[in-house]
């Protein structure tokens, strides 16, 4: 205890507190709500980026290449972590800098996090959130990764007053746990210090949840902690069509309501359950996970891209997991270009009062790979149905308030709109899209006529 008084009384007046205002605006999470919003009352579309290597594999120019393309796309979160997996404790940086001296938390190397300084303000700059991982959690529970083991509850309380000394008030959002699942009373001891020493810091200016492991919830731990602001799970890489909007309906439905998102879906590029014998998983999974979660009932959503998160680079490391295009080209990958589509769609309208509505579709509908999402607005002014393969949506019109409605297939693939027409709100009517087919998908948009609609261009 005397150690974790020590760092946190330094934490708090140290010289390296090196920023000097908020950045970006500070997040929050109502009671109640069921989305992410600033303090200023404006909804948060979370669209992230997985790039778990970008403090431990990247030059500040490489990281500055990186950043600035994610924002281009529309990203607004980039999942980092601070002590990393590949050899975080025993590899230095690119610098030739460790994360901590002697593989002890209570001895942070100051040039390792004067790097980690400039990596947060660059990405503030570009309008990016760092959703930063105190540590991957093979430093908890080693598993099947080197680790080694370091953690206590007693310097895992004190890392974390550190770090939150260090970056509070900040474009930071905390996420403990780093591919875990707490096995142990030890294990549950160790997450609940690190978020403690975290909030005797920063209070509640800053977000805190729980990336768990794979096919797991951080709701399945920690719902009801205090320190919890929002859920995320874990869909995997296993399996191609993961029904993950069964995951995002399971944190739905608890109480008390919380934000919820896919943390780690199918990444792009990454090999269909580690086998490349399988396949790779591509542009179209991306998108599929993503509307599934979203118009399941999750706050935004993560994308993924195998060779980004681990940096890879043929001429300075060794794939795993058998990646195989390098990160640089793997950037632009199609998949990362249509989460922003995603975000463009969602945010032309009030998607904060989306919830689920299975209901509207009065169609056929089994669970495989075409199986069709649709989420209402609490209001009936708009929805949105996701059509995965492009199969015909039945909806009765009569569910909706406005007396005129605009109906339009917005195209997840590049982003454009085509006008069915405009339709009084009354009657079953199926639409059908043009083309269809194994990963044509569409998203049928249906709104007041009143409201513009972005980009839309009439059909002929």
């Amino acid at each position: 205890m005397k150690q974790f008084l020590l760092v946190l009384l330094c934490c708090l007046h140290a010289p390296h507190d090196v920023f000097s205002q908020t950045l970006l605006p500070l997040l929050q999470v109502k009671k109640g709500e069921r989305y992410i919003s600033t303090f200023n009352e404006k909804p948060f579309f979370w669209l992230g980026d997985t790039a778990w290597e970008l403090l431990h594999r990247l030059t500040l120019d490489e990281a500055r290449t990186y950043l600035e393309d994610r924002s281009k796309k529309g990203f607004n979160v980039v999942l980092a972590v601070a002590n990393a997996e590949f050899e975080g404790m025993r590899v230095p940086n690119r610098n030739g800098d460790l994360a901590m001296n002697d593989y002890n938390p209570a001895k942070p190397n100051e040039r390792y996090f004067l790097h980690v300084d400039s990596v947060v303000t660059l990405a503030a700059q570009l309008g990016i959130y760092i959703a930063l991982l105190p540590t991957w959690g093979d430093k908890l529970s080693k598993k099947w990764d080197p680790g080694p083991e370091i953690f206590t509850p007693e310097n895992a309380a004190a890392y974390g007053a550190y770090l939150a000394g260090r970056y509070r008030n900040q474009n930071i959002i905390w996420v403990l746990g780093g591919d875990r699942d707490p096995e142990n009373e030890q294990h549950l001891a160790i997450i609940q210090a690190m978020a403690s020493g975290i909030r005797k810091v920063a209070g509640s200016s800053q977000l805190i949840t729980y990336h768990p492991t794979g096919a797991s919830h951080s709701s399945r731990y920690f719902h009801d902690a205090d320190w919890l602001d929002f859920n995320i799970f874990q869909s995997g890489h296993s399996i191609r069509h993961q029904k993950n909007y069964k995951m995002v309906r399971k944190d739905y439905g608890k109480n008390p309501p919380r934000p919820t998102l896919d943390a780690e879906p199918r990444y792009e590029n990454h090999p269909v359950n580690w086998k490349p014998e399988l396949g790779y998983f591509n542009d179209f999974d991306v998108r599929q996970a993503a509307w599934w979660a979203f118009l399941s009932g999750a706050a935004g959503h993560t994308y993924g891209c195998h060779d980004v998160w681990q940096m890879y680079d043929n001429t300075r490391n060794k794939p795993m997991g058998f990646a195989r295009t390098n990160w640089q080209v793997a950037m632009d990958l199609p998949g990362a270009t249509h989460m922003g589509f995603l975000k463009k769609l969602a945010e032309s309208y009030s998607w904060q009062k989306l919830v689920p509505a299975q209901q509207l579709i009065l169609n056929t509908n089994p669970e495989d790979a075409g199986y069709q999402v649709a989420a209402c607005s609490a209001d009936k002014d708009f929805a949105f149905i996701y059509s995965p393969y492009g199969h015909g949506v039945t909806v009765d019109l009569g569910v909706f308030n406005a007396a005129e409605l605009a109906v339009y297939w917005y195209n997840p693939r590049d982003g454009s709109s085509l006008l069915i027409g405009k339709k009084q709100n009354r009657g079953t009517v199926t639409f059908q899209p043009d083309i269809a087919g194994p990963e044509t998908d569409w998203v049928l948009v249906i709104a007041d006529a009143k409201n513009s609609q972005p980009g839309t261009t009439v059909k002929k």
